[in-house]
């Protein structure tokens, strides 16, 4: 019988697979929702182990304030304004029900208050595309389009650190000291090369998976590898017209 494949020994949640705590700062969220406009200011701009966008605290008053990703344009000292009354500026978080449309967005909440949660990752945004009465139509940076109810909260711009991987990594340690920080395993070994009992991949001299590596979402962990819930899978064909 084979060791427990990575999937398994992951979700058991083992401190190997955990990310470090040291040089952690803070998580990215916005503050608690208010009828209000606060306004605050960017005091300081700060590099977090793991993320690949700075972290920018945006200040209040005294001792009261919130971090979050850093946007493309934004500057030490500049006024940031989070409400409902907010103008539709870079930096200035806004429901989404109140920011017109085509401009672009990040960090933006799911539903109501949750912080936020979709176009997160450095470089990326979302696009207002149309409002009606309850919901915003908003293009995600995977072109597809999703409804948003309208008092969910967005920040206006772009993620700061576009263009992050462009740059390749150089050495096998700096690649290392990445995924350390992440709490990811590395090097990874690839299922096709591993023994049949080891991996649902495994075994077979040609060093193929022996059929098809498109699997279910409710797979169990010890059977999710491969290409989970695809819709399609190959080269894409071209459409004639």
């Amino acid at each position: 019988m084979g060791k427990k494949i990575k999937v398994q020994r992951r979700g058991r949640g083992g401190s190997q697979f955990r990310a470090r705590k040291v040089g952690k700062i803070s998580s990215s969220k916005y503050p608690k929702k208010t009828q209000d406009t606060n306004f605050g200011v960017l005091k300081e701009l700060q590099h977090e182990p793991g993320r690949g966008a700075p972290l920018a605290y945006i200040e209040f008053e005294e001792g009261k304030g919130f971090y979050t990703s850093a946007i493309e344009g934004t500057y030490i000292n500049q006024e940031i304004q989070v409400g409902p009354s907010a103008q539709p500026k870079v930096g200035n978080v806004l429901p989404l029900g109140s920011i017109p449309e085509g401009t672009m967005v990040c960090n933006i909440e799911i539903t109501p208050g949750d912080g936020g949660k979709l176009a997160r990752s450095s470089g990326s945004h979302a696009t207002v595309i149309t409002h009606d009465k309850k919901h915003t139509n908003v293009k995600l940076p995977s072109k597809r389009n999703i409804r948003i109810p309208n008092n969910s909260r967005a920040t206006i711009g772009i993620i700061s650190g576009g263009g992050r991987l462009e740059k390749p990594f150089m050495t096998a340690g700096q690649k290392s000291h990445k995924k350390k920080a992440k709490g990811h395993k590395y090097p990874v070994a690839h299922g096709v090369k591993m023994a049949a009992a080891s991996h649902p991949h495994g075994g077979g001299r040609h060093r193929r998976p022996g059929k098809s590596t498109t699997v279910s979402r409710h797979a169990p962990p010890g059977a999710k590898v491969g290409l989970i819930a695809a819709r399609n899978s190959g080269k894409r064909q071209r459409r004639r017209a």
